[in-house]
């Protein structure tokens, strides 16, 4: 099992097209009282090629957990999320699906591909802030993570 410690960081992959989310997303994490490395990729092209360490990705870290956003340019969150858990290397990432997505019907798609949890973001910069450092605590401090 995987375990924090400050020579370590928590490797986390933010997958989210809007830059001023991802920032937040920055913010939020930086006040971290772990050791946490944030990249980011802006579509669902580039996420699956830094989880599969393609082109300019080769050398990417595997990531401990993702941060995935449904609406996304190229290959939506919902190809990446079936890819990632149909993918025998990758299916044990744990898959956060951080989206401004309410319908019913996201909701269920993203459970029946396997997501680990979704979370509806909030529009208000303060409660953005605590579902992140939330998230955070949950699965960094209490949740024991998978192996490489």
């Amino acid at each position: 099992m995987r375990t924090i410690t400050a020579i370590m960081p928590i490797e986390v992959l933010l997958v989210e097209d809007n830059p001023g989310d991802a920032q937040l997303t920055r913010i939020a994490l930086e006040d971290s009282k772990i050791s946490i490395h944030l990249n980011v990729v802006e579509d669902g092209v580039e996420a699956m090629a830094f989880l599969r360490k393609q082109d300019k990705y080769a050398k990417a870290a595997h990531p401990d957990i993702i941060l995935l956003d449904l609406n996304l340019p190229r290959k939506d969150g919902r190809e990446v999320l079936a890819e990632i858990k149909g993918d025998e290397n990758l299916k044990r990432i744990p898959v956060v699906v951080l989206t401004t997505s309410q319908a019913e019907e996201d909701i269920l798609k993203a459970y029946n591909l396997s997501a680990n949890c979704y979370i509806t973001k909030p529009v208000d910069f303060d409660q953005f802030v605590k579902i992140v450092q939330s998230i955070e605590n949950f699965w960094f401090a209490i949740v024991k993570l998978p192996p490489e």
